[in-house]
């Protein structure tokens, strides 16, 4: 049996890798952002728009993103890669 090495074995695994993210004024905590961040950075995508759009296809894997807050979600997780970026892929 393969096993990737950053995908959690099981909740309470999960629940480590959780990170608080502010969205429309609440605080969320949001699974495997670390990951989805290093793999939407080694993506190497230049277009803004497809940056966003695909870390929140991606963090929608982990998390459930209500429908009518996804937009919301969409600035929240940028704004976040965007620091995380600055601060040299480290969170």
């Amino acid at each position: 049996m393969m096993k990737n090495k950053d995908i959690p074995c099981c909740a309470a695994d999960a629940m480590r890798h959780v990170k608080p993210v502010e969205v429309n004024d609440a605080t969320v905590g949001l699974a495997m952002l670390d990951l989805v961040f290093a793999e939407v950075r080694d993506l190497g995508l230049t277009d803004e728009a497809a940056v966003r759009a695909e870390l929140l296809r991606r963090v929608k894997v982990y998390n459930y993103v209500p429908a009518p807050a996804a937009e919301a979600y969409a600035d929240a997780v940028h704004r976040e890669y965007a620091r995380w970026n600055n601060e040299g892929g480290t969170r």
